[in-house]
């Protein structure tokens, strides 16, 4: 094995060796620590880390917010947007479109 391949492999363990921890908390206390990451613009795992003092990435990310839907969900959507169910991208920009104007109905009454 070339010297790069071990270096490779080398970084691959320990991300490999990363143990994803939860913590079961009172809703007030997540709230607090979710929300202190969103005022800092960081993810809630980032924001733990930045508590207990762990070294934070700081690759930029990509600001996103996701939900699943299921084949009934986009049946559903596909009505309300006089679509067909199997037209998934432009349902999925309906949805975007309908989270902008919410989100900016917002904004306006803060």
């Amino acid at each position: 094995m070339a010297k790069s391949d071990k270096a490779k492999w080398a970084s691959s363990n320990k991300a490999i060796k990363a143990v994803q921890v939860a913590f079961d908390m009172d809703e007030k206390l997540q709230y607090v620590i979710r929300k202190e990451a969103l005022d800092a613009g960081l993810g809630p795992s980032d924001q733990i880390r930045k508590i207990l003092q762990l070294p934070v990435s700081k690759r930029p990310k990509r600001p996103r917010l996701t939900v699943s839907l299921s084949a009934e969900d986009y049946i559903e959507l596909a009505k309300r947007y006089g679509l067909e169910a199997e037209d998934q991208l432009e349902i999925k920009k309906r949805v975007m479109d309908d989270l902008i104007k919410h989100a900016s109905d917002g904004e306006q009454k803060s």
